[in-house]
């Protein structure tokens, strides 16, 4: 999910939609999509296996995300007309704001939650790895920690974010995905400013 204002940019931007935000809030389908979004195009049997879930309930997600408009096939993917591609759909997806609030208030907030979920989950594994790489253990870089107070505007935090968002497409066009040591890195940036 990216903030509204920091992807106004983006053409294909995209304010979710009551179904968008159910699909969503499930966590299974929230790994689905980041398994999507790692391999690029993946079948129902592919996912099943990767996650250990069972085929049939990974169809029934499958065309849960796709009726909901947040996957879409890739027929040109397919080995024959009965199989079935999956592949993410292109462009931010944005929850609310006020220009154009949340569809679903209820399931806003369940989103924002799963989301936060995530995001704790994200610092308990930056945070079980960091004594390995602080004590020299290991040179190998798995994640990083930055903390940083800066006094913007919100204009100029805006600027920030779409800078930064820039720079970040920028990197992901320039690599090479046939490079063996590439790797998926899972980035979450958190800002608040000191008046909430």
């Amino acid at each position: 999910m990216e903030d509204k204002k920091a992807s106004r940019s983006n053409e294909d931007t995209v304010w979710m939609t009551s179904a968008m935000l159910k699909a969503y809030s499930h966590p299974l389908r929230r790994q689905i999509l980041r398994l999507i979004a790692r391999r690029g195009f993946l079948r129902a049997a592919d996912v099943a296996a990767e996650l250990s879930v069972p085929a049939n309930s990974v169809s029934f997600h499958l065309r849960t995300l796709a009726d909901a408009g947040l996957i879409e096939e890739a027929p040109e993917k397919a080995r024959d007309r009965r199989d079935r591609v999956w592949t993410a759909r292109k462009g931010a997806l944005n929850l609310g704001g006020p220009e154009n609030p949340v569809a679903d208030e209820t399931l806003g907030a369940a989103v924002v939650g799963a989301l936060a979920e995530d995001h704790a989950d994200l610092v308990r594994r930056v945070l079980a790895w960091t004594p390995e790489y602080v004590s020299g253990r290991t040179a190998d870089v798995h994640a990083a920690f930055t903390q940083r107070t800066i006094r913007l505007t919100e204009s100029e935090f805006d600027a920030a974010m779409t800078a930064l968002n820039e720079v970040l497409e920028a990197a992901e066009k320039a690599h090479d995905d046939a490079d063996p040591a590439g790797r998926f890195w899972q980035l979450d940036l958190v800002a608040a400013d000191d008046t909430i």
